[in-house]
């Protein structure tokens, strides 16, 4: 499956980009900032945008850290965090998140599905994202209502982390989610 991740394609902002852009301007001030697979970099500019104190974009594709580059964002080659150093108080993903469908166009595919399931890719980064996290950071993912849930809810509870829907859309065939995930220690308490 390793080849669903090596895109050559830079993917074109769309729905979930900009769903997920909303979330960045909100949660980037002030915080070291990491958009894993930055592709066109809609992410990264956003948190620059919005007043982070440090982006880093990460991205597979040797095209699109060439762009991010040119668009003077600290990019670096790597496969979600294999090239990533340090820790990060907000880490940004939106990833091909869709089960890989065989009518779909190679090229296309790459950059839309998340592997055979659509939640492999996910999971994935998930267990490598702790080791990234600052110890009062957060992730801010984009998962879509074809994406299988359940081994990601699964992984999450195994890294002590817990999420919650910040924003959706709905479009024709799905409903977008931008998911907020954070270490368990700072799951609001509302018993008081």
């Amino acid at each position: 499956l390793k080849l669903f991740w090596q895109c050559k394609m830079i993917y074109t902002p769309a729905e979930d980009s900009y769903l997920l852009k909303s979330e960045v301007i909100k949660y980037a001030v002030g915080k070291k900032v990491l958009d894993i697979g930055s592709g066109s970099g809609i992410q990264a500019k956003a948190a620059l945008l919005a007043g982070a104190k440090s982006v880093l974009a990460a991205d597979i594709s040797e095209e699109a850290i060439s762009n991010l580059s040119k668009d003077g964002i600290r990019a670096v080659k790597s496969d979600l965090f294999s090239n990533v150093k340090g820790n990060f108080s907000l880490i940004i993903f939106n990833p091909p998140y869709l089960p890989y469908e065989k009518k779909e166009d190679y090229e296309s595919s790459l950059a839309t599905s998340g592997g055979e399931k659509g939640d492999e890719l996910i999971i994935r980064f998930i267990e490598a994202a702790g080791e990234h996290l600052a110890r009062r950071g957060i992730i801010l993912i984009v998962l879509s209502s074809l994406t299988p849930k359940k081994r990601i809810l699964e992984c999450i509870r195994k890294h002590s982390m817990y999420y919650e829907v910040l924003s959706s859309k709905s479009l024709f065939m799905e409903e977008l989610e931008v998911w907020k995930i954070s270490p368990i220690n700072l799951k609001p308490d509302f018993s008081h």
